[in-house]
């Protein structure tokens, strides 16, 4: 994961940076032609008049996100097109000069692409380049470097973070179960004893294969069928 530090456009720069409520479809891979950091891109793109604007900007430390990703930015050349409109824009830093520093904000750039590919549920195909709305060689020196290698980068961080994912649903699954099962040997409550005596005499509900009704335990649908039929059985004439 990297660390995403928010410099957000302030609502009433909405007009100029980013007007359109939208829902994002895809990632727009840039650089930034220069040799700033992260902080600096964001501020001065936030600072600009015009009407340039993108959602984050990566270095050799973080990203720095300037515009909430349910908001379009104008970045890709292709007016009210698909890129500017359903684009979320990401600017790697240090492209200019190239280098180490280059080389880890690229990195983090393929981690972050990862980190927003598995937030949407999107895949590799949702990534695309400045140049595929308007023709501009950006990201110039991605590109020089090779996309298909930017792409297997990015590949790559998602197949890193699917071992912490699955870590992290087997433990959240642990604390349910855990959950459930002191809730499934709890006593019933006062108020709810009688009933319960008398479904469990007439043979109404559903137990485990212990035949324990575990009074505080969830119905599943399964059950809830049998008591049901049970119900109809004893209304048929």
């Amino acid at each position: 994961m990297i660390e995403i530090v928010q410099n957000l456009c302030p609502a009433d720069r909405y007009p100029v940076k980013c007007p359109f409520v939208r829902t994002p479809t895809r990632l727009v891979i840039h650089n930034t032609a220069n040799d700033a950091s992260a902080e600096n891109e964001i501020s001065y793109m936030l600072r600009r008049p015009e009407e340039v604007s993108f959602h984050f900007a990566v270095d050799d430390r973080h990203a720095v996100q300037g515009l909430p990703l349910d908001r379009n930015a104008w970045a890709s050349g292709d007016g009210h097109g698909p890129g500017n409109l359903e684009g979320i824009h990401i600017e790697i830093c240090y492209s200019l000069s190239g280098g180490p520093r280059f080389d880890a904000a690229e990195q983090n750039a393929a981690k972050l692409a990862a980190q927003l590919l598995r937030q949407f549920g999107w895949g590799l195909d949702k990534v695309t380049k400045h140049q595929d709305y308007d023709g501009k060689t950006c990201p110039h020196r991605t590109l020089e470097r090779g996309w298909e290698r930017f792409l297997a980068m990015i590949q790559g961080e998602m197949a890193e973070e699917a071992p912490e994912e699955n870590r992290l649903r087997a433990l959240a699954r642990q604390e349910i179960q855990a959950v459930l099962g002191e809730m499934a040997l709890a006593p019933p409550a006062a108020w709810a004893q009688g009933a319960l005596e008398r479904c469990r005499a007439e043979g109404l509900l559903v137990g485990d294969e212990t035949g324990d009704l575990q009074p505080g335990r969830f119905v599943t649908r399964q059950e809830l069928a049998v008591v049901l039929v049970r119900l109809l059985e004893r209304w048929e004439p």
